[in-house]
């Protein structure tokens, strides 16, 4: 089995090699590719994937490269997990919309449409020379905005799954209160990408116990301070949202949190800095702590699972995956890219049902989805106009005035990474 990481030479790569390392029965890799443009920082992460490989004994080939092609030629899956623009990109995507008295973030509100704009070209173009050398690949995306790319790879007609770790993230979370094992924790998750809610917490699968009721009453505050929301709101609500939501249920407050601190942006690039030194000594043979402040802790967990089920091989038998609609929430349409429990094999995600989603959520999620629609249709095409629509649509702008400057200044910083700017 041969696997290829696009944006291999990432910091967060460690922590995907350790899982293939520690997991190799469910996922039994033989070559792994990690391909990036940037040489010297691939050279250093692929250094230790190595050196990781070898101190947990798997047998399996790590290959680094800048070649594309190469690199994905004859893969089984290709696993996204890019940055255009880079950490300094993200630096501006949470920094300019506070201008405007908006949430500043990588993946939301006008930051995330900057990110979605540069990132979606970049991404079907990968996506096409995948399909040229190798037309029966997988492709994974755990490339933020999750939702928007995995939509617009499967628009293209390609065999794309999204991924992202917020809800193996809660899953152990909860398993940890209930003293349980994570294996005997079911959510009934449902949403789009970093707008999701659990509805339900079940033991031993989808039909089991809903115990979720238990949990916000036993550790509602624990819970809550992960969300850094109140334990009133998270009781009123009787679901746990997703800790993304903070930026829409306490919208203000976290821009003004936002103005008086550093950028998240900062704090990772400072962080990647220590562990790219890390990465480079030898002597380092395991991921090293300081990884799991850098954020997608279980994100090998899940990207294993994914891609055992995917082809064909152990995964669990339910994952929480984006992918498309096709009337499991009847109030989206059929296209939008939903994030929900799935059964996943080798023929792809089918969504397992959903019970009837409250007002409350729906209406939201149909708002943004209408956003995403604008978002991709704006990276697609291009154009001002179809900026604007997409910020004027986005809840957390929606007034003509701040869409209208977030427009100019998300052109502004984002010029070399817009082919029609």
């Amino acid at each position: 089995m041969k696997l290829t990481v696009v944006g291999g030479g990432s910091t967060y790569t460690p922590e995907l090699i350790d899982g293939f390392a520690r997991l190799r029965d469910t996922l039994p890799v033989e070559e792994l590719v990690l391909v990036d443009p940037a040489a010297e920082r691939l050279e250093l992460v692929g250094g230790l994937a190595r050196r990781i490989f070898a101190k947990q004994g798997h047998p399996g080939r790590i290959v680094t490269t800048s070649d594309l092609d190469a690199g994905v030629e004859g893969a089984d899956a290709v696993l996204l997990q890019l940055r255009v623009g880079g950490q300094a990109a993200r630096q501006q995507d949470e920094t300019w919309p506070l201008e405007c008295g908006c949430v500043g973030q990588e993946t939301t509100g006008a930051g995330g449409l900057a990110k979605a704009l540069r990132t979606v070209p970049v991404v079907l173009d990968i996506a096409e020379r995948v399909r040229r050398t190798n037309p029966d690949a997988w492709i994974i995306d755990f490339t933020n905005p999750v939702g928007i790319v995995t939509r617009a790879l499967l628009q293209a007609g390609h065999k794309a799954v999204g991924l992202c770790n917020v809800a193996i993230g809660f899953q152990r979370k909860f398993a940890g209160l209930l003293g349980v094992s994570p294996a005997d924790v079911h959510l009934d998750h449902v949403g789009l990408n970093h707008l999701t809610w659990e509805t339900g917490v079940r033991l031993g699968g989808p039909e089991g116990e809903n115990v979720l009721p238990k949990l916000l009453a036993e550790h509602g505050d624990a819970v809550a301070d992960d969300l850094r929301l109140p334990r009133s709101l998270v009781d009123r609500l009787g679901v746990v949202p997703s800790y993304y939501l903070r930026y829409f249920y306490a919208h203000d407050a976290v821009v003004e949190e936002l103005r008086t601190k550093p950028s998240r942006a900062a704090e990772v690039a400072a962080m990647e800095r220590e562990l790219l030194t890390m990465y480079g000594d030898p002597a380092l043979d395991e991921k090293p702590e300081l990884l799991a402040r850098r954020g997608g802790a279980f994100y090998s967990e899940a990207a294993v699972d994914l891609a055992a089920s995917l082809l064909g091989g152990g995964g669990s038998p339910y994952q929480v995956v984006n992918t498309y609609n096709r009337g499991t929430l009847p109030f989206l349409p059929d296209d939008a890219v939903i994030e929900v429990q799935a059964a996943v094999s080798s023929k792809g995600p089918t969504p397992l049902p959903v019970q009837a989603v409250d007002p409350l959520y729906a209406g939201l999620m149909a708002n943004v989805t209408a956003y995403e629609d604008l978002a991709l249709e704006a990276a697609l095409r291009g154009g001002r106009d179809r900026v604007f629509r997409a910020l004027l649509a986005h809840p957390l702008v929606g007034q003509y005035a701040y869409a209208d400057t977030l427009t100019d200044q998300l052109i502004a910083h984002n010029r070399e990474h817009l082919a029609w700017a």
